[in-house]
């Protein structure tokens, strides 16, 4: 198991600036980072990979759709298009950092609705993108691990049975499943029961409190829930995702406009304290 942190805490392009906050998480004993790959181009994250290997902490990154204008799900061939270099570009930056997986939502643009669940089309779209990415990801050493969202958030992929569905159509080996216990709390009537389904295709876990805030605060079970990953085999990231209210271009997608932690080092102590007791504690 390692331990790390989603770095939108932080900022949506993590910079030189940032590099004090990202030293205090090595010294906490953090494993790794988890960057936020929204802007930049991949000399720049090039050079946070040399960074992160100076401190030395591992990372995974985390992507996005940004707008229906680069829809990988659309029916218009030439939105398609755009998409593919779109999810190009996610790939180019996440090989120069050294990501080793590329998470989050990049199957449809958050909060673009079509008043419906996903279509045959849609399905059929996404899975032919997803394959194309995982092929590449596999020959470059890395994985994909895919986020369902709450139904807030997308028509696409809200639960983990229509992610268990999802793998199967993908049909690959580099492609997984990100759990994210902030979405699952709303969407599934069981977090247990919803981890058995995506069992062995589960690539990233992110540990996000049902407000957003620290970890263990809330209302959240993750002693079952760590519990039932290990009972699923499942030894890999424990990813914290929390959110403040200092980034107004994150406003709109994560609708936190108020403070949920007092400041980054108690964020950053709290959190890793409560996942290394509460997997240690899991009974498996």
């Amino acid at each position: 198991m390692h331990v790390s942190i989603n770095l939108l805490c932080l900022a949506g392009l993590i910079e030189a600036a940032h590099l004090p906050h990202i030293r205090r998480l090595k010294e906490l004993g953090y494993d790794g980072v988890e960057i936020p790959v929204l802007a930049g181009d991949p000399a720049h994250y090039a050079w946070l990979a040399r960074q992160l290997d100076a401190i030395g902490l591992r990372r995974t990154s985390t992507s996005v759709i940004p707008d229906p204008g680069v829809n990988p799900l659309s029916t218009d061939p030439e939105i398609r298009a755009r998409a593919k270099v779109h999810l190009e570009w996610i790939m180019e930056c996440a090989e120069a950092l050294g990501s080793e997986s590329i998470g989050g939502p990049f199957h449809a643009p958050i909060g673009h609705f079509t008043g419906s669940g996903p279509s045959n089309d849609e399905i059929k779209f996404g899975v032919e993108a997803h394959h194309d990415m995982a092929e590449r990801a596999a020959r470059n050493g890395y994985f994909l691990s895919l986020e369902p969202l709450n139904r807030f958030e997308t028509h696409f992929l809200n639960t983990m049975d229509q992610a268990a569905t999802y793998v199967r159509a993908v049909d690959h080996r580099a492609f997984k499943i990100m759990y994210d216990t902030f979405h699952a709390n709303i969407e599934e009537k069981s977090q247990p029961a919803a981890l058995q389904k995506i069992a062995g295709h589960m690539g990233i876990l992110h540990v996000s409190e049902n407000d957003r805030g620290i970890p263990g605060t809330g209302h959240i079970n993750f002693a079952e829930i760590f519990s039932t990953a290990k009972r699923t085999g499942y030894d890999g990231w424990l990813i914290v995702e929390a959110f403040g209210a200092g980034l107004p271009e994150l406003a709109a997608a994560t609708r936190v406009w108020r403070p949920l932690f007092p400041d980054f080092d108690t964020l950053f102590l709290q959190s890793i304290d409560f996942v290394r007791q509460q997997w240690r504690e899991a009974a498996p």
